[in-house]
């Protein structure tokens, strides 16, 4: 499994020094910093390998990650009576990723928190003539 010494994450999952919430062979589960929490139970899913995002993870990663994010949410609506969550991921330049290792957001939702948490701007790019043909051609 790939590390960067340079990484925040990776550096947390070598001392150890995290508010954790799960540990699996793949996938590791922590709080973030207080100040940093969206929400009473806001949790960081991260992938135990290295990779910066969802565009360099190897499959195997991203799916222990995805899985780990379904098994909090679970956890949130049965021990802390979320109604919901949102999950939340930034991968790339520009798309406001704030540490380059995989990460997802699972942040829980409650009918009284009065938080809109899904993003409310919209993408000032110009439009794409086709661009639902193009993104097809490209996966088949």
């Amino acid at each position: 499994m790939s590390i960067d010494e340079q990484c925040v994450f990776c550096g947390l999952m070598r001392t150890g020094a995290a508010r954790w919430v799960a540990k699996q062979d793949q996938a590791v589960a922590f709080l973030p910093l207080p100040e940093s929490a969206l929400a009473p139970g806001h949790t960081l899913v991260v992938s135990r390998a290295h990779c910066v995002g969802v565009f360099d993870a190897p499959p195997e990663a991203l799916g222990a990650v995805i899985a780990l994010v379904q098994q909090v949410a679970q956890a949130m609506l049965r021990t802390i009576d979320a109604t919901g969550v949102v999950v939340l991921n930034a991968s790339g330049s520009y798309s406001g990723q704030s540490v380059d290792h995989l990460h997802f957001h699972v942040v829980p939702c409650w009918p009284d928190d009065e938080a809109e948490l899904w993003p409310a701007d919209r993408s000032a790019h110009p439009d794409i003539p086709g661009v639902h043909e193009r993104l097809a051609s490209q996966l088949e």
